[in-house]
């Protein structure tokens, strides 16, 4: 499956690796941020150098893969803005992810659930390819030791007047403090594990990019086609079944939570609780249904293929409904009890889903041949828009909200929040707003790191705290989660 033998490693190529290797030495030591968008730099340099060199200039990248390459620098710019962690790591995954389609050029949803794995299965290719290269181009090295020489000696000379410079005057020791980063010899052997790391995943990078995986070629069977009655009997009955509970969700829409909820007995938080998670799994049930009953078609001719489309795309049709009244359940159950990061989650993969059930639908019309990498780009768009949106801060200003209407707050989830949610704790009032925020302020402290691993959402919490400070607070008075004691303990079960 794999492609031609990739030619000889070229020295772009081994200098970008060698520059990716460096840059992750001395600035992924400190933390994710803008450091990461950095390094990925000569990484992408190195895999397009290889790809050239090994004749797919022409063949790559083609109009998908830079669909793929813009997606990857949108998705690490999510760190850079972002302080929580976990929409910066679903973007970095996704980065990962949609990096591996652009070196492999994947069509197909064999090929694209599978591209990731090449750039694993290169790392010991790789390793050997970027050695035979380095050994093939060792008389070249000795031809450029004037320019290493003057290298070394700018460098020498840039330490030495640095360092007298900066033990003359303070200011000037904080400006090379913020612009050079630390490369201390006590984090020495982390260092190297960074180095190692840096050049073996660019030359991982760089070997997929000459000689990929040809995931496309594995091609998986359809299925037996089944007897329209036998395929299409289940199918109607499940679409008429969607049918009625959609109508009882528009006489509800239409009628009022109020009579439903007399008929019930149940209570307006536990009607939108209780529902919301059998409608989430229906839809993936639904997605399900929709994957078998496509392997398993009539496919004789043009009545077989009007059957299906008309079958599929009603249950899509009815489906889609059923999202919307999930995605209205737990809007009832925010308005109740607050924003989560579990509900805020769970809320987006719901609209994902709605969304792959209208791609469907778009492909039933007009093919499907695009359509694996149009989930793939629909998946990573939802990531990006995720983490630009800044999860913990709609959280903060959605129960800073709720506050200024119930005068209800939880405390102690508030202070789970990352520095993403500063700017909205700061409207609240004192001292709820010290009681939000001193364990926030507590973590942040006074040291700053270095420019290129502090993110946009940690610099702004730090001008704010800076510019009104948090006050002494007695802890009695901040209270937790017991201030939101009316609620129960459903406010933070998900």
């Amino acid at each position: 499956m794999r492609g031609e033998p990739a030619e000889a490693v070229g020295p772009v190529t081994l200098g970008a690796v060698l520059v990716a290797g460096l840059l992750s030495m001395v600035l992924l030591g400190d933390g994710l941020a803008w450091n990461l968008l950095i390094v990925a730099v000569p990484v992408g340099v190195a895999a397009w150098f290889s790809a050239q060199r090994d004749g797919r200039r022409g063949r790559w990248p083609r109009p998908w893969s830079w669909v793929w390459v813009g997606g990857v620098a949108a998705l690490l710019v999510v760190p850079a803005l972002r302080d929580a962690g976990w929409p910066s790591f679903l973007a970095i995954v996704a980065a990962f992810a949609l990096g591996s389609l652009a070196l492999h050029g994947s069509r197909t949803w064999t090929g694209v659930i599978l591209s990731p794995l090449g750039v694993f299965e290169a790392v010991v290719p790789g390793l050997r390819w970027g050695w035979s290269g380095v050994r093939e181009r060792a008389g070249e090295v000795r031809g450029a030791a004037p320019v290493l020489r003057a290298v070394a000696v700018t460098v020498v000379l840039l330490a030495v007047f640095g360092a007298l410079f900066a033990g003359a005057d303070a200011a000037f020791a904080d400006l090379l403090g913020a612009l050079i980063p630390d490369a201390s010899v006590a984090g020495s052997p982390w260092r190297i594990v960074l180095l190692a790391a840096g050049v073996v995943g660019a030359l991982a990078v760089a070997r997929t990019a000459a000689s990929p995986v040809r995931w496309d070629r594995l091609v998986v069977g359809p299925g037996r086609a089944r007897g329209r009655v036998e395929w299409a009997l289940p199918l109607v009955v499940l679409t008429a079944l969607f049918a009625a509970f959609n109508a009882v969700q528009l006489a509800v829409l239409f009628g009022g939570y109020d009579t439903v909820l007399d008929k019930t007995g149940l209570s307006y938080s536990a009607y939108a609780r209780q529902g919301f998670w059998q409608l989430l799994l229906a839809t993936l049930l639904t997605l399900l249904v929709i994957v078998f009953a496509l392997r398993w078609a009539p496919r004789d001719g043009a009545r077989d293929r009007t059957l299906v489309r008309g079958v599929l795309g009603t249950l899509c049709a009815m489906t889609l409904v059923v999202v919307a009244s999930a995605v209205r359940r737990m809007d009832m159950y925010v308005e109740a009890y607050g924003l989560t990061r579990l509900r805020i989650s769970v809320v987006s993969v719901e609209l994902w889903l709605g969304v792959i059930l209208v791609l469907i639908m778009a492909a039933g019309v007009w093919g499907a041949r695009w359509l694996p990498r149009a989930v793939a780009a629909s998946a990573a768009a939802g990531v990006l828009a995720f983490g630009l949106l800044s999860p913990d801060a709609l959280i903060a200003e959605r129960n800073v909200q709720r506050y200024e209407e119930t005068g209800k707050f939880d405390f102690d989830y508030a202070r789970q929040l990352s520095a993403d949610a500063v700017p909205a704790l700061d409207g609240l009032p004192e001292p709820q707003r010290s009681c939000a925020l001193k364990e926030l302020a507590d973590e942040l402290g006074d040291e700053r790191g270095p420019w290129f691993a502090t993110s946009v959402g940690e610099a702004r919490a730090r001008r704010i705290i800076e510019k009104r400070p948090v006050v002494a607070v007695n802890a009695t008075r901040c209270g937790g989660s017991d201030a939101d004691r009316d609620f129960g303990p459903s406010t933070t079960s998900y």
